[in-house]
């Protein structure tokens, strides 16, 4: 499997008034075109992680790394334009909400059909027409209808479809999923990520699925990172993840509810101090 992504030694920190927080620490990791599952605690480093291989981090951040390569490019080493071509068109980012992510004052179609004429010439016909296509893709009904909508009219399983449906319009080879299916109900969640699947199957693309819960990164995703303290402190195959060795992973599958057996109370996660050094 061909490397899409090489992450090594990868910093980000924040200088403030009482020192630095450093956000993310030492993370390397590699992906080819797979399903790659980062999971933590709020606070672990995982937005951060893909912000910074968006160039999306504020501008008061350090972001160093050894190696920070898609596809061969130095994403440290590039302008800022050419950063900017590489966004959208080559590589996406869905974000977590898609009420704070979507301009509420376009519609939907105008949205998406703006992020295709970004990064492509393409004539005003065409790109409506492959719009209402990648919305049929994400399996919204109707997307003539949609088309027309404003981010406040739709559902929030809609707007996240439309969310995807703009990041894809360009045909990345690599998306960031960052928590898509957090502020969704459980049927919609399986709905997302079941499109999410087949465009990676379709398309061949390689997906970072950033997520605070196991058991949907476990049966989602091929390979995990579990992130703590801004640090890696385990990887594995999704489909072993129940045998992981790191007392903090072990905590994070203890602390979740099993149907069929007695978990009253359930155990609470106990940190240790060597765990963030």
């Amino acid at each position: 499997m061909s490397t899409l992504l090489d992450v090594e030694d990868l910093h980000v920190r924040f200088p403030t008034r009482t020192g630095t927080i450093e956000a993310v620490r030492d993370i390397s990791f590699s992906l080819g075109r797979e399903r790659l599952g980062i999971v933590g605690e709020s606070g672990s480093g995982k937005s951060q992680t893909g912000r910074a291989i968006m160039g999306l981090t504020p501008p008061h951040a350090q972001v160093t790394a050894k190696r920070l390569e898609f596809d061969g490019i130095d994403l440290l080493k590039i302008s800022a334009r050419e950063r900017r071509a590489l966004r959208g068109s080559r590589i996406a980012m869905v974000l977590q909400d898609p009420k704070y992510s979507l301009n509420p004052v376009m519609s939907i179609g105008r949205q998406i059909v703006e992020t295709l004429r970004t990064h492509e010439n393409v004539g005003r016909n065409e790109a409506r027409s492959r719009t209402l296509e990648m919305l049929e893709a994400v399996q919204i009904r109707d997307p003539e209808r949609v088309f027309d909508l404003y981010p406040h009219e739709v559902s929030g399983g809609m707007g996240q479809r439309a969310m995807i449906a703009m990041m894809l319009i360009a045909g990345p080879e690599l998306l960031i999923a960052d928590e898509p299916t957090s502020a969704l109900d459980v049927t919609v969640q399986l709905e997302v990520l079941g499109i999410l699947d087949n465009l990676v199957a379709e398309r061949g693309m390689g997906l970072i699925f950033i997520s605070h819960d196991l058991r949907l990164v476990s049966s989602f995703c091929d390979r995990v990172i579990v992130m703590y303290a801004g640090r890696i402190v385990e990887e594995i195959a999704a489909s072993d993840l129940a045998n992981a060795k790191h007392p903090y992973t072990q905590g994070l599958l203890d602390c979740m509810p099993k149907i069929g057996a007695d978990r009253h109370p359930l155990p609470t996660l106990q940190r240790q101090a060597e765990w963030s050094l």
